[in-house]
């Protein structure tokens, strides 16, 4: 079952491919939150961790974030100096208006950059013969995010339009014929919908033959924004309203629509007998009270925008419930169950069954959604109730240690390869990652409709935590489970037809060792919709061959491969790889599955994606045997006056010997030895592991395409600064050691190997280098001018955590109490070392930022206490902003800040910040011990802040985002 349905939201990036598991990977902070979810058919966007659980995707080491992420716009946007209220700034009585209120504008060069326009993303058919153009707006204005919203159980609601707030849009759809040469036929405009219309949730029938999607348009009248279900003949290009009358609407609080057959769909509406949304009481009834009187051990992450009353609850009640209804192409309708708070529904493969889940009362104070008491139950496709297969209660007491999960079924699925088998995981540790059992989670299987005394049957015992599995036949699937602690991650081969057949390990390694990872399997399309692993074979050879596509990472960088491999005897063959010399390739997805039959290799068609450090991502088809590839894009840079940036990734050491990485750019036409030392930014964001050898391995390839979102710091090439991107800052705990205990010492002695080769390679002004980060990179940046003052002239910091104190219950991937490491939650937390900070610091926050730990009091208080210590320091709060930024007034006056700092505290600096370069490491060195002098006891896990991912991009919108729909 799909649980976790997303939404295209404004803040956040979207990635469309088809679902590829692999063994669970411990990405980035910031990647692991924005990863596709596999679906039958539906362009979907992850949220922002709906219902406020963190989920830890397992996604294909394919490494799908080099596609373009789609961040569709909220409105058209004026590109001019006075679009949307800012005010342009100029040199003059910059000081004073700096102190003025108002919205102010970068200078051109930056600005061009973030306004222009964007590139649409890509969807093609089941069938793999035509391509959706799903047209985009730019950054939306201010008034989008100022909108009304009810922030209610952890998720953020539009009560207007009945959905979550902040959604981005498209504006528009194109089809294209993709033509047997690889070429694309002309553009063929889907028409019919009203002019300004906003879409949404774009997926195709599962014949290819029509188009669903979601329309809303702005009126003055009380329906304003409400969605309507719209379908498209793909033929034609004709779209209409699903529904003739004009009062059914979509509630896409939670889930929205689905296919359940080629002229069927199943859609969530808004109960037509529901009233107006409860008034809250003058006065209230009583006093909020919250009890443990039983003494149950409670702890969890400091969640927001949580219920805070009954009336809270009966608003949140009111939204959410849901009337499911089936409704036909040819306009027959029928409601189906009672209304209910419905979080998910899932059609069987064979289009016989239901898998339906909602929540219920009680709901919680102090959990989010996620954790609400929850109900799943089985369905036939005509909404006959048939079994229920579980009640899990509310779930208050997860533990907050890493691989802590929710007692009872959990994970509830279909089989991909059988019309209606459902198999789910059952913890045997009671959720509790400190409780030490074997096993420790089972995998059940059972079909829809058992026999009579038939049990469920155990598919797969498991010592570590469950991570997903894949599907194939009944002699093939393969099982994931993984361990934070250890890192370590295990894939099982099974045989899910046979009892006789004793699982096999696979692969068995650490998740951190990304040169061992063999890639994960291919997938291809089943006539019925869904997704399983593709048996390829050869001629005359009787083998069991599938396609592990791979990262290819490599001391040189990422070199992606797709290997054929032999399941049976471990046997592998390179039957593709990268260009390594000037291109980055991928292999993206296969194209050659769209009709059923065995998969020959001489007839592979695989989409690849290609780009450089110069050239902007195009997508191609390559056709075995001769791997000729057909170029099927030509989109034009997104950056033309940055097309010639010079792109290095560099490598140098730490004083302990930890080898460490990072990507150096350079102004187009920059030269050392003419034009000497730049003004240098750095940007990071700092990374655990329980390995050296793990931490100095390279991530990334010198090849990529240099993706510049909205807020990148790469936009300072435009200003003539060179930019150290990403430098790795691993904060290293092996063995039995705790990485944060060592945090402060290991960061220090990190950004001192960083700031130390670019001043050796003569690129960076050793008195003119900055330092920034967003969330845990602000708390980083913030940490750095605390304790390493010798490096920086100046910092930013955005949307950071500075007390730890704050967040008591553990923080990132900390998962020991405040209690239990207090020495440590304060010697990390700047926010106590406010009197240490010299250096100028820029802080910025959204004022409504909603994510865990990272409160917009942390930056208030962290200000104050700098004020309080004469610090020069500037807080920046922007209004209706969450934890990343959207809206382009924001955006605009962010650039604007932040350059006026640079210009202020870093290009005119005339300190010599290495003047006492010998007395400040001497003064750190006493403050932090020595890398290698200290042992303490293993770190856990936890839930990490977003990252901004300014090096990954929050809002890239260099490329065309592309999804691969069934």
């Amino acid at each position: 079952m799909n649980i976790n349905k997303v939404y295209n939201r404004l803040s956040i990036f979207s990635l469309h491919l088809p679902p590829s598991l692999s063994p669970p990977q411990f990405l980035s902070a910031s990647l692991h939150r924005f990863t596709s979810v596999p679906t039958r058919g539906r362009l979907r966007t992850p949220a922002s961790s709906a219902g406020g659980t963190n989920t830890r995707a397992a996604m294909s080491p394919a490494r799908f974030h080099h596609l373009v992420h789609l961040n569709a716009a909220a409105a058209e946007c004026d590109a001019g100096a006075g679009g949307n209220g800012s005010v342009p700034s100029t040199a003059e009585d910059e000081d004073n208006l700096a102190l003025g209120s108002g919205y102010r504008l970068p200078p051109p060069e930056i600005r061009d950059i973030v306004d222009a326009p964007p590139l649409p993303a890509l969807s093609f058919s089941p069938q793999r013969d035509k391509i959706l153009f799903l047209k985009r707006r730019a950054l939306p204005p201010l008034a989008e995010l100022a909108k009304p919203e009810e922030k209610l159980a952890g998720i953020r609601i539009d009560g207007k339009c009945n959905t979550r707030s902040r959604m981005s849009f498209y504006t528009g759809i194109a089809i294209h014929q993709l033509m047997l040469d690889g070429t694309l036929g002309p553009e063929k405009e889907v028409y019919g919908f009203p002019d300004g219309a906003k879409l949404n949730f774009v997926s195709w029938s599962p014949n290819g033959k029509h188009l669903s999607f979601s329309v809303r348009v702005d009126e003055v009248d009380n329906n304003s924004g409400k969605l309507r279900l719209w379908v498209a003949d793909v033929e034609t290009g004709q779209a209409r309203p699903l529904f003739q009358s004009p009062d059914i609407h979509l509630n896409a609080v939670f889930d929205n629509f689905v296919w359940v057959d080629d002229s069927t769909l199943l859609v969530c509406t808004i109960p037509l007998s529901r009233g107006d949304p409860p008034k809250k009481p003058l006065v209230p009834s009583g006093p909020k009270v919250q009890s443990n009187e039983q003494k149950n051990v409670v702890q969890v992450r400091t969640f927001q925008d949580l219920l805070k009353d009954d009336y809270d609850a009966d608003l949140f009640e009111y939204y959410a419930t849901t009337q499911l209804v089936l409704a036909s192409l040819d306009g027959t309708i029928k409601a189906i169950g009672p209304p209910a708070v419905y979080m998910s529904m899932d059609p069987s493969p064979d289009q016989k069954y239901l898998l339906i889940s909602s929540i219920h009362r009680p709901y919680s104070f102090i959990v989010p959604c996620g954790r609400f008491p929850k109900k799943v139950d089985l369905w036939t496709s005509e909404g006959k109730f048939v079994r229920e297969l579980c009640d899990l209660p509310l779930a208050e007491d997860i533990p907050i240690a890493f691989n802590s999960v929710r007692k009872g079924m959990r994970s509830i699925n279909w089989r991909a390869d059988k019309p209606s088998t459902l198999y789910w995981v059952e913890t045997q540790d009671g959720g509790d990652a400190k409780v030490e059992v074997s096993p420790r989670d089972i995998v059940y299987m059972q079909p829809a409709e058992p026999l009579d005394g038939e049990q469920k049957a155990i598919l797969h015992k498991l010592d570590l935590r469950y991570g997903g599995i894949s599907w194939c036949d009944d002699s093939l699937a393969l099982v994931y489970e993984s361990w934070y602690k250890t890192r370590r991650t295990r894939t099982w081969v099974i045989s899910p037809g046979s009892e006789d057949a004793s699982p096999l390990i696979l692969f068995d390694r650490s998740s951190e060792d990304v040169y061992s990872d063999p890639g994960s399997p291919m997938l291809r399309r089943t006539t019925v919709g869904t997704y399983v692993i593709a048996k390829i074979k050869k001629e005359n050879d009787e083998g069991t061959y599938i396609l592990l596509n791979g990262s290819g990472a490599t001391p040189e960088g990422n070199i992606p491969f797709l290997d054929l491999f032999d399941i049976n005897t471990g046997k592998k063959e390179r039957i593709w790889e990268s260009d390594k010399e000037k291109y980055y390739e991928t292999a993206v997805a296969l194209m050659s599955d769209q009709s059923e039959g065995d998969l020959y290799l001489n007839q592979l068609k695989i989409l690849t994606s290609k780009e450089s450090k110069t050239e902007n991502t195009q997508y191609y088809i390559q056709s075995w045997p001769d791997k000729k590839a057909c170029q099927i894009t030509d989109f034009p840079h997104p950056y033309p006056q940055l097309a010639s940036l010079q792109k290095e990734m560099i490598r140098y050491e730490r004083k302990d010997g930890v080898q460490l990485t990072a990507t150096l750019y350079l102004p187009p036409g920059y030269d050392p030895l003419k034009d000497g030392p730049l003004p240098c930014l750095v940007w990071s964001y700092p990374g655990e592991f329980k390995s050296k050898d793990a931490a100095g391995q390279v991530r990334g390839s010198p090849n990529e395409f240099a993706g510049i979102g909205p807020t990148s710091a790469l936009l300072w090439l435009a200003r003539r600064f060179a930019i150290l991107s990403g430098p790795t800052i691993p904060i290293i705990g092996e063995g039995n050691e705790e990485a944060n205990d060592r945090y402060v010492e290991q960061l220090v002695g990190s950004a001192e190997a960083a700031v130390e080769e670019v001043i050796r390679r003569g690129v960076a002004h050793p008195n003119k280098i900055a330092v920034g980060g967003h969330s845990y990179g602000a708390f980083m940046t913030a940490n750095l001018l605390a304790h390493a003052p010798h490096l920086f002239c100046c910092g930013i910091a955005r949307s950071g955590a500075y007390n730890r104190t704050l967040t008591p219950f553990g923080f990132q991937n900390e998962d020991r109490t405040l209690w239990e490491a207090a020495e440590t939650y304060v010697e990390m937390s700047p926010f106590m070392a406010a009197n240490k900070i010299k250096r100028p610091v820029l802080l910025i926050h959204g004022e409504e930022d909603n994510n865990p730990g990272t409160l917009t009091m942390q930056s208030d208080r962290f200000f104050n206490a700098l004020k309080g210590h004469g610090a020069l320091c500037r807080l920046v709060i922007l209004p209706f902003e969450s934890h990343g930024y959207v809206a382009r007034e924001s955006i605009m006056h962010i650039l604007w800040e932040t350059d006026r700092w640079l210009q202020k505290y870093c290009v005119s600096n005339t300190s010599n910040v290495n003047e006492n370069l010998d007395k400040c490491k001497d003064d750190a060195k006493k403050e932090v011990p020595d890398l290698e002098s200290k042992t303490i006891p293993a770190s856990g896990g936890g839930c990490p802040e977003l990252a901004d991912s300014e090096h990954e991009g929050l809002h890239p919108r260099a490329r065309a985002s592309l999804c691969i729909c069934c």
